[in-house]
């Protein structure tokens, strides 16, 4: 099933309301625990687990890179209003779930796939719900995937903004849309046609603009990324499945979402003409305006995604 909404006029959602509890909740991890933070749902609502994007990316979706979106907290804080629970977590090595691995280089998918269930059974035991919905950002919608071929515990699989295609394809697109890429696009597209072929890339004297994503610390996950098909994965998911697209997402267009929804032929597609990546409502054209949200907190979650999200949850689909 497809659906298209085009942007509208909403009233501005809250970022943030006192009257939503808010507390830290944490799963079993490999050598420590996990870290999250969880909103209770109210009267028998459903529960969303947020996993996260790529890179070093929080529990409220901000980065020490640069962006500052707080994506997921203002998205966990407007289905809480509608009564939806949510646990937003830190991946494995990273920020509150530090403890749980020494080398948070040292992972994989399907290691952050295992980390999926025992976040389920986390938020089951503190949320008494039956299942859990698995929404996966990004990257994140990679590994909710993974996570779902072991279905036992997931409602369903939200996908938002998430990779449809491989990940070389996908870098080689972001790199090439960029003009100002021309003077090291040769160097990167070789990286990533060496990594593709299961090779280690020497990094001696590459350009120092790419030095952080081909870093020979992260060029073992990389791979293992690179060797998955996220279509494929979609193609088995025999839970419910919503993938959302956002119309101005300028690092998983919708042409992602569309190769997930070919996929998975029973999975609802919803795209979103003013939505990008950091799930903003942008109306400006260019590539300034749409960068310049991933650092603005103050903008609200793009009501229609909290519409789509909260309406297959609770089957008013």
């Amino acid at each position: 099933m497809r659906r298209t909404l085009a942007m509208f006029a909403a009233a501005s959602l809250a970022a943030g309301s006192p009257a939503l509890g808010q507390e830290a909740i944490t799963a079993a991890g490999p050598e420590g625990d996990l870290a999250g933070t969880l909103i209770a749902p109210q009267d028998g609502q459903p529960v969303v687990l947020i996993v996260p994007g790529s890179g070093p990316t929080d529990r409220d979706g901000n980065n020490p890179m640069g962006v500052t979106a707080a994506s997921y907290r203002l998205l966990a804080e407007a289905l809480g209003e509608r009564g939806i629970g949510s646990v937003r977590i830190d991946k494995r090595g990273m920020f509150g779930s530090a403890g749980a691995i020494p080398d948070a280089n040292d992972v994989t998918i399907a290691a952050y796939a295992d980390d999926v269930h025992s976040w389920i059974a986390s938020a089951k035991a503190a949320t008494g719900a039956e299942c859990v919905w698995v929404l996966g950002h990004s990257e994140g919608g990679l590994v909710a995937l993974e996570a779902a071929q072991r279905p036992e515990g997931i409602c369903g699989v939200l996908l938002v903004a998430s990779m449809g295609r491989k990940t070389g394809t996908i870098l080689r697109e972001q790199l090439q849309a960029n003009p100002a890429n021309a003077p090291i696009l040769d160097q990167a597209l070789e990286a990533i046609d060496t990594l593709e072929a299961g090779g280690t890339v020497d990094v001696t004297g590459m350009h120092p603009a790419l030095m952080g994503l081909f870093a020979p610390q992260v060029q073992g996950f990389l791979k293992d990324m690179m060797a998955r098909d996220p279509a494929e994965l979609a193609s088995s998911v025999e839970v419910p499945m919503l993938v959302v697209s956002g119309g101005k997402d300028i690092q998983t267009p919708p042409a992602d979402g569309l190769a997930l929804a070919e996929a998975q032929p029973e999975a609802v597609y919803v795209e979103i003409a003013d939505m990008n990546h950091v799930l903003k409502t942008v109306t400006e054209e260019g590539r300034a305006a749409n960068l310049a949200t991933y650092a603005d907190p103050s903008k609200p979650a793009t009501p229609e995604l909290v519409d789509a999200i909260a309406d297959f949850v609770t089957n008013k689909e």
